[in-house]
Formats: C-alpha cells, structure tokens, sequence
C-alpha cells in the first residue's frame, strides 16, 4: 500500500516516539530487529527491573525512535511486564502506536488493536506473518480495511523485513492525519454509557487522549481507576455516573459488565474481520502444528521425545565440535611455543609467563571449547525458532505443577541454560510473588553456558567417548530434578501459597530462517567471546598473579641436591619441582591449601580448590585457573593436554563428585548480585549461595563416599 506523502510536512521535531506493541509470539521482535538493524539499546524502564528495547531508524530524513514494548494479549492485565505495556500505551508520549498482529489469529490479536484505539492513540497496524496466512489461502482487502479504521493497515514478514519501507511511510502517514480519531464501534449501549461517563468526568491530570479509556475502566470498575480519579478533584459524579451506567447495562443484558465490555471488543472485530476478509482461509494457519502436536504433545510420548531430542543435541555437540576443538587447542599449543621462542629456554621472565601461562593458558582454555557452544546454541536456537521450546514449556508444566512451580517457570529456567543472569531477569514474567522467588533461587541449578565449557573439559577427561553424550544429558538432568524437589521443598516451608494458574499460547510451528538461527547463535556466541576476553581475561590475569606470586626464597630441591638426598636429578626435574614449589608457594596455593581439608572428602585436593576458588567469579574461569595450574606445575608443556594431566592425577569418581559440586554450588559473583537486585533483599542472595555450596557439598560427599565403598 503506497502513501502519497508529498507537499504534506510535519511540524519539526528532531525524533518521532514510536510504540511497538502486539502479543506475544506476533512476530514483534523480529520487526523490531528489521526497522532498527543493530541501531539498538537495551536498558531497564525508570524505577522498575522491565527490560526496555529501543532503537531508531530514519526514512524521507525522518528519525523514529522506535520502542519495543513487551508483549500483552490485553490492556487489562497485570503481570509485571503486561503492566508496563499498559502504562506507556496511557503514558500518551508516543507519537504514533504501532500494533504488530499475527494475521494467522486476527479475531484473537485485533482485540489489542481494539482496546489500544479507545485510548485515542494515533495507529499503525502492522499484519505480520503474512505469508503464513496467504499460504493457508487468506486474503484481506487492505484499502477496505483501512478505510474503516481510519488509520495505515500494512502486510509485513518480519522476520524477512519484508514490508518495512510501507510500513516507515504508513507512519509518516499517521503522524500527518492529524487529529482523526480511529473508528472504533462498540455498539449503541456501550459507546452511549462511555459517553454519559465521559460528560461527567474532569480532565484533571489526565492525558485528553486516554479519557475513553478511563471511561471503560471506570465502568468495569477498575479499582486502580477509581482510585486514580477519586483523587482528582471534581470526579466524583463520573464514578457515580459509571456506577449507574454499570447497573444499567448488567439489570438490561443480564451478564457482568466486565464480560460484556470483552464482547463488544470481539464483536467490533468480528464485524470488521466480515467487512475486509474477502477470502476465507481453506485451511486454519495452525492445523498443521496441531497434527504435529499429536505426537510431540502426545501425553505419554511427549517427554521422551523430548528428552530424546536433547540427547541428540549434546551428542552433536560433542560429534560435531570436536575436530574444530582440537584444530583450536593445537593453535593455542602453537601460539604458546611460539611466543616462548622470544626468550631463552628455562626464561624465567614474568612477562613471558603471564602471556603464556596466564593470558594463553587461562583464555585459550576456555576459548578451545567455542565450538561446542556455537553447536548448543545453534541446536537451541533451532527448538526455540520452530516453536518447539514452548511445547516443551507445555510438557513440563505438569511436571512442574506437582512440584510447587508455575508452568511459565519454564521459561526463564530455559533461559537459565543460557545465562543464570537473563534466566533470573526473565523472572518477572510471573505474576505471584512467591513463584517467582521460588524460581530464582533454584534456577542456577540450569547448567548454563558458563558451565559448558567445564563439562567439555571434564566429561571427555574421565569417561569413555560413547558416554560423553549421555553424561552431558545426565548433567542437565540431576540439575533440572534437583531444581524440582528445592521448589518443592520451598513452597511447603517459606513460600507457602495458593498456585497461579498457567496459560500459554503455543505458536505454530515455522521454518526459521537460516538468518534468524545464526543471528541467535552469534549473538550468545559473541557474549562467550566477549566474556572470555574481558572478564574472564581480567580474572585470568588476576588468578595468574596469585598463582604465579609470591616465588619462595629458596627451593626445597636445591637443599636436597646439596645435601645429597636427591640423586643427580636432570635439569628438567629441577625446572619441574621449581615450578611445583612455586605454585604451592603462591597466594593460590595456599589458599588452596587452606581449603584442601574442607573439601578432601569430596575427593578434591589443593589443585582443584584454587580452580573452585576463580569459579565464583565466573565459572569458566575452573577450566582457565587449571590450565594456569598445570602450565605452571609442569615444564614440558606440550606433552600432554589438560585433560590427558587431570586424568593422569585423578580417577573418574572424583571427576564425577567436582562435576556435581560445579553444578550445584557456589553461583557465581553475577548471579549473587542479580539475585540481590531482581528480589530487592540480601536475604534471597545469601540463602541461594549458602543454601546451594550446602546442597553441593552433601551431594558431593555422599556420591563420593559411596563410590570409594563400592570401589
């Protein structure tokens, strides 16, 4: 659809404020991304934890600044993001609202639409997924359509940016229609009782815009309204008025006001939807997905299936990333030798060791595993864009449900698997309280990607290559049972309650496109990388220092070697024994040596307890401290590979028993200070840290103790 925009002009104004608002899973974030390009912010609304999306775009040398609000299904819910959604649609600072529907559902997602004209917005509807509906033989009279609104109607793929140009001059449109209100019809009785209310009421401190939305809230009443209003002076009798509006409609229709307000939203879209839809669908968009969910939904089948398609997943991992793995350990090898080659054999320069001992061994280390993440992530991204994650979301509720968590805990738990930081964020999804502190106390119990690489380090160390797969699969799954019975436990004792109940709307299932999957994927990828050389470089440096300092006054084998205990050792026992003095003698060393007591009977020794120690800052810092241990405990450096050495020094129960300490205990330093801020009370932090080194402790000790009896 083209706009004639010449001779018309706008006021001037350096940036246009556009809202972006639509349900959830309409396709909104992908046209966010599509208008915006990498021109994007994320921050946090004022005053709330909400994450805020903006970015801009700028078209006929206009500049929109473009903001994605999150996603609701209505004005009139109340789950903290939902809320936010509300407030700024009422806020009236945007210039125009753009509403972004799935055309595969417009009688559901054009109830948005209908709510959001009574507030008198300026609007832009966006039908996206338009292919989608075309396939299934829909199509729309869009001058019809637009026509009667009164305002842009626009068909987009978002996820392809086809659409976007119409869709930037449909905006400059709207922004020159000036002061047309949108034509929204509610019927006789419903418009004559707004408009009764309205008479009545005083503009106050409200936005004029909004007043038929106020209206509607105040006849529904909306105890948040009335509250608002009552404190306006002079607004008395337009509650009163609502009230007698109200005893009107329900003692004529029989039915609650607030149910009969939801039809007449309907019935403006259905009679709209007979107005406009020229060719009705042949086949309903979504009764493919139906027939696939037969099977992958099926009540008995589903979680097997589901389970079986994770197994096959880390398999992949595993298959897949090796080869690249070993072409990246074998750089680093290489890149170490070479940088040695600068100084003389036996060198003992502390620039030399902290390039190749500190930076090379500790960032290589982690970095060796980036092929295994990539393949995760791409495997991950895969389920998601095809819709497949939320069916799994579907599946686990029941599950979940039993053990004290809300269905939509799934979420933000499979984010968890991710990062325990977004996963945790991603809480405020859950309308109850105590649902959603229950899910973030347990959520670090999700191997997240900073655990990854621990896994690829420890698995192929102490088990055979045809277990690799299932031990992955089995580390995820003690974490996710684990989380389970910690829920349970703690909405029977602190957070005793009633359930919430869950709805979730599952998408249909789409072909991604090839762009979408790896955009995910590079963009968790690029956050690995980005860690691995700032935070995890930062603590490398740091964690060489203390393992590389101080250096004794004199070493124990020297002694030996004059006095005739040690028998003519070579030069490389020297070097050997050296640099292990040296290690023990360092600030790491000791620490660990202080701890080694403590965690001895979990199979540990000092060696380990220093990698536990950078743990805690971030977890991929375990994998990047031992490979700063063993370059520095050993002169021959490429001998052997870190999991050729920790094989070497232990046996696979203890490499199981850290496995399990890893999983469970001591969430990192970020996620102790993104409990504290999400649940606004030191308390939650603390109880979530010692609650989980407790739990891994016990664990730890009993799996070990266990398997020293049995062995």
């Amino acid at each position: 659809m083209k706009f004639d925009l010449q001779n018309r002009h706008l006021e001037a104004k350096n940036t246009y404020k556009i809202a972006l608002a639509g349900n959830p899973n309409s396709g909104k974030t992908s046209l966010f991304n599509a208008l915006t390009g990498a021109r994007q912010h994320v921050g946090n609304y004022p005053g709330v934890t909400v994450e805020k999306r903006t970015g801009f775009c700028i078209s006929n040398q206009l500049r929109f600044e473009i903001i994605d609000l999150p996603g609701t299904y209505s004005l009139t819910s109340y789950s903290p993001e939902e809320r936010i959604a509300q407030d700024e649609i009422l806020s009236g600072r945007y210039d125009v609202v753009m509403v972004v529907v799935d055309s595969t559902t417009l009688h559901r997602s054009l109830v948005l639409m209908a709510q959001i004209m009574l507030t008198g917005a300026k609007l832009v509807v966006c039908l996206n997924m338009s292919d989608e509906a075309r396939r299934a033989g829909q199509r729309i009279d869009l001058d019809q359509m637009q026509t009667l609104l009164g305002f842009p109607v626009i068909e987009t793929i978002g996820h392809r940016g086809v659409g976007v140009q119409p869709l930037l001059d449909a905006i400059q449109a709207a922004l020159i229609s000036g002061t047309e209100k949108p034509r929204l019809v509610l019927g006789e009785q419903l418009d004559g009782a707004l408009a009764a209310i309205q008479s009545k009421l005083d503009l106050g401190g409200f936005h004029p815009k909004t007043l038929g939305w106020i209206c509607s809230r105040l006849l529904v009443k909306d105890k948040i309204y009335e509250d608002k209003i009552q404190r306006e002076a002079g607004n008395a009798m337009a509650v009163d008025e609502a009230r007698r509006q109200r005893q009107i409609i329900e003692s004529q229709t029989g039915v609650d006001i607030s149910l009969f307000v939801t039809e007449r939203f309907f019935g403006f879209v259905d009679g709209l939807l007979k107005e406009v839809v020229r060719q009705p669908s042949r086949l309903d968009a979504r009764a493919l997905s139906d027939h696939i969910d037969k099977v992958l939904v099926h009540r008995f089948f589903g979680l097997p299936i589901f389970a079986g398609v994770m197994l096959v997943i880390f398999w992949l991992t595993f298959t897949l990333g090796e080869t690249p793995m070993d072409w990246i350990e074998t750089g680093f090898g290489h890149l170490g030798d070479w940088l040695s080659g600068f100084w003389e054999e036996g060198s003992d320069s502390p620039l030399r060791s902290l390039l190749v001992e500190g930076i090379i061994a500790g960032v290589g280390g982690v970095l060796v595993f980036l092929p295994n993440i990539v393949l995760l992530f791409f495997g991950l991204a895969l389920l998601e864009n095809t819709g497949y994650m939320a069916r799994a979301a579907f599946l686990m509720d029941r599950i979940m449900h039993r053990f004290g968590l809300h269905g939509k805990s799934f979420l933000p738990m499979l984010t968890g698997f991710g990062c325990s930081i977004p996963g945790i964020m991603a809480t405020r999804i859950l309308e109850n309280e105590r649902d959603r502190l229950t899910t973030m106390l347990v959520l670090p119990l999700m191997s997240c990607g900073a655990r990854l690489p621990i896994w690829m380090l420890l698995i192929p160390a102490f088990f055979p290559p045809n277990f690799h797969a299932v031990m992955l699969w089995l580390i995820y799954a003690v974490g996710i049972i684990l989380a389970f019975i910690l829920a349970l436990l703690l909405r029977r004792s602190i957070f005793k309650g009633e359930d919430a109940p869950f709805v979730m709307e599952l998408p249909p299932y789409r072909l991604p496109t090839t762009k979408a999957l790896v955009q995910k994927m590079l963009e968790r990828s690029w956050l690995y990388l980005r860690k691995a050389g700032t935070v995890i470089l930062g603590i490398s440096i740091l964690m060489w220092l203390i393992t590389a300092y101080p250096k004794p006054d004199k070493y124990q084998i020297d002694a030996d070697t004059a006095s005739g205990k040690s028998i003519e050792p070579t030069s490389q026992d020297i070097e050997s024994q050296r640099a292990f003095e040296n290690l023990r003698h360092s600030i790491a060393g000791r620490l660990g040596r202080l701890i080694e007591p403590i965690v001895q009977p979990l199979g540990f020794d000092w060696k380990v307890a220093t990698g536990m120690i950078g743990a805690f800052a971030a977890k991929e810092v375990f994998v990047a401290q031992m490979g700063i241990v063993y370059s520095m405990g050993e002169v021959d450096e490429g001998s052997e590979s870190l999991r050729d050495a920790l094989r070497r020094d232990y046996p696979p129960l203890v490499g199981l028993s850290l496995m399990l300490f890893l999983l469970i205990g001591t969430p990192c330093m970020a996620t102790f200070a993104i409990v504290r801020r999400e649940s606004g009370k030191l308390k939650w932090a603390l109880l979530q840290f010692g609650g989980l080194t407790l739990i891994g402790y016990l664990v730890s000790l009993v799996v070990y103790q266990i398997g020293r009896w049995l062995v």
